[in-house]
């Protein structure tokens, strides 16, 4: 019971039935644990965590796994130096999550320590097999480390590589390693390895990147006409991040007129962003009027615009959008500056989920 209330988000329930069972064996706590996790009830997880005298690795990964999910890296690591000083021993599936929390928080030396332990563990115990999925997330967080001689000797010493190994080093050295980005591709090509929609992304926004605009525009025609593969609006997205990043804003603006799917927030913010860059002040308005029809009460939206006229000394318009801001009733998250906002991580990190 406790486990279909946690499976459709009713927690105060399946934890009031979870409270009044006389007696809690290990699947019952896991169960709670995990079905507050899966609910972001983060406090409530540590809490049943804290109250739970006979953990499991189950349980350990629970909770590292949890954190990382819920975009709390620092929280993840820190619960595993607790597994460690409990005395269990991590297997594949906390390595996975490990190494995804060091990816996050671009902490390769924890992600070196790691990679070294699960070495030596595997050559000792079955229970550390290293497979696919293992070095696959190493290529991961190197590459989003910004390691790249490591990412990339991963990869080469693999034995056995999927379509996820590709994958994996193509985005991870699009944003650190651009032209290595690039030259895995054609490698991939030649090796007659069949690329499917996250391969593109890879290689488009290695071509954003790196200022290769022509060879984006290919890229994107060779998705379509050769490999049938129909653009999403992450391809659409990379495309429009691509021609922003080279001034060519007209071009953007009417790649995002004649796309064949709806464009999304995310894809005229990052015009309106390209806009403030470059101080194109009416296109900036009209993608920020679509912004702001699809997504009212976002502040960073007003920032942009205040940026764009900023950049060009309009200060009296500055004044209006920032009166405009507060007569909507928008609030401001902490933190945020109306002359400031990073774009660039925002779209990053939308291309890049799953």
């Amino acid at each position: 019971m406790t486990s279909g209330y946690a499976k459709r988000g009713k927690i105060d329930e399946a934890i009031k039935v979870f409270d009044e069972m006389p007696e809690k064996d290990q699947v019952a706590w896991n169960v709670m644990i995990t079905g507050c996790l899966k609910c972001r009830e983060m406090d409530r997880a540590r809490e049943l965590f804290d109250r739970f005298k006979e953990k499991d690795v189950v349980t350990w990964n629970a909770m590292i796994s949890g954190y990382v999910s819920c975009g709390c890296p620092k929280e993840a690591l820190s619960i595993f130096k607790e597994m460690r000083d409990a005395g269990e021993h991590p297997d594949v599936v906390t390595v996975l999550s490990l190494l995804s929390a060091c990816a996050d928080l671009g902490d390769s030396e924890t992600g070196k320590r790691i990679h070294l332990y699960v070495l030596e563990t595997a050559s000792v115990s079955r229970s550390m097999y290293i497979g696919t999925p293992v070095w696959n997330a190493l290529i991961d967080m190197y590459a989003k480390c910004g390691s790249i001689d490591s990412a990339i000797q991963v990869f080469r010493a693999m034995k056995e590589r999927d379509l996820s190994s590709w994958n994996t080093l193509i985005v991870g050295l699009a944003l650190h390693h651009a032209e290595g980005s690039i030259e895995m591709f054609e490698e991939m090509q030649r090796l007659k390895v069949w690329p499917n929609e996250v391969t593109f992304i890879g290689v488009i926004l290695a071509c954003s990147h790196s200022g290769r605009v022509d060879e984006g525009r290919q890229y994107f025609r060779l998705m379509k006409d050769v490999y049938k593969i129909e653009p999403n609006i992450k391809h659409y997205g990379c495309m429009v991040d691509m021609l922003g990043r080279a001034g060519l804003l007209e071009e953007a603006f009417m790649f995002v007129e004649s796309m064949e799917i709806e464009p999304n927030a995310i894809v005229w913010r990052t015009l309106l962003g390209a806009c403030r860059i470059y101080g194109n002040v009416e296109l900036g308005k009209y993608a920020n009027e679509k912004l702001l029809s699809m997504r009212k009460g976002e502040s960073g939206d007003y920032m942009l615009l205040s940026n764009i006229y900023a950049s060009t000394g309009e200060w009296e318009r500055v004044q209006k959008v920032r009166k405009m801001f507060d007569d909507t009733g928008v609030k401001k998250p902490s933190g945020f500056s109306l002359v400031e906002e990073d774009d660039d991580k925002l779209m990053m990190k939308y291309l890049l989920s799953s």
